[in-house]
């Protein structure tokens, strides 16, 4: 059974009478964009100086002295200053919806499962999914755009559509329109329900699925890699990571349709104002969109303040 969002307090102890969990706020550090190492270190400080005063709570005036001790003073007065922006996201009480777009190979599995990690989010699903589902309910003859890839479904195009532009754009665009009728249907059933999600996929193009949801706290990004070869060598950590059950063969022969929808996507996310995140390393990517959702929830919160 998952959860909507886990509302856990910061992890200072004293909440609920649960003691101070080191592992627990070096989890919360990292979730505030702390080196793994350092933020692990930084926990077992805290757990030591608690020890040493014979506490069992720690506030947040001493961890920032602390953290100016094992971080540097700029670095760790910006942790725990992220910290303060992480708690007050934690409270708000509205679900979550991020939705992370962008072409075939630029990361976004990889950047959804670990922000929604971070965030406390238990629901992770893509437009892959729901593509795939509508596979086993419309047969090849009545959707046949569905039953390929996002950079192959021209190929299944009418020739005189093919003829009216460029068919890779004109087959996505078909195919796009017909996922994300699912993927509004699975948003608006998690709303329903107050659940929190992250959604992400090559379908989510700028401006085709609302941003505007009465309710919820909807953050879009788009992930791209500028790189062709950088693009082309995540194919091959794909290829690896799957045992070959996503051959990187077919990706390498269609890298041009797959950059071509990457040019149209990244123009629809400038045009409309949704952020493009360049992904030339994970944590870095999963940082910056981590600052777009605590952004997001105190624009949020300003009129009440």
């Amino acid at each position: 059974m998952t959860e909507p969002r886990k509302h856990e307090p910061l992890p200072l102890g004293g909440e609920h009478g649960l003691p101070f969990s080191k592992g627990r706020m070096a989890h919360a550090l990292m979730a505030v964009g702390v080196a793994p190492l350092q933020a692990y270190e930084l926990a077992v400080r805290i757990e030591h100086d608690l020890t040493a005063r014979g506490a069992e709570i720690a506030d947040l005036e001493r961890v920032d002295a602390l953290a100016a001790e094992i971080l540097g003073l700029e670095q760790g007065s910006g942790a725990v200053r992220q910290l303060r922006r992480f708690r007050e996201l934690r409270d708000l009480d509205l679900p979550i919806v991020v939705l992370i777009g962008g072409a075939t190979g630029t990361g976004k599995s990889t950047v959804a499962t670990e922000l929604a990690y971070r965030l406390g989010i238990t629901r992770v699903t893509s437009t892959d999914f729901i593509r795939q589902t509508l596979r086993a309910f419309f047969a090849r003859e009545f959707m046949p755009t569905v039953h390929h890839s996002s950079f192959e479904a021209g190929d299944v195009l009418p020739n005189e559509e093919q003829e009216t532009g460029d068919p890779t754009l004109l087959g996505f665009l078909e195919q796009t329109r017909n996922v994300l009728v699912g993927a509004r249907a699975a948003v608006e059933r998690a709303l329903e329900e107050g659940w929190s999600m992250v959604l992400e996929g090559v379908h989510l193009v700028p401006g085709m699925l609302p941003h505007n949801l009465a309710g919820a706290l909807v953050v879009p990004c788009v992930l791209q890699i500028s790189d062709e070869y950088v693009h082309a060598a995540h194919f091959y950590i794909r290829d690896a990571a799957s045992n070959e059950r996503r051959p990187m063969a077919k990706y390498h022969d269609r890298l041009g349709e797959i950059r071509r929808i990457q040019r149209y996507i990244v123009g629809r996310a400038l045009k409309i104002g949704v952020p493009v995140i360049e992904n030339e390393d994970v944590e870095q990517t999963v940082a910056a969109v981590m600052e777009l959702v605590v952004s997001a929830a105190e624009r949020l919160r300003e009129p009440v303040r």
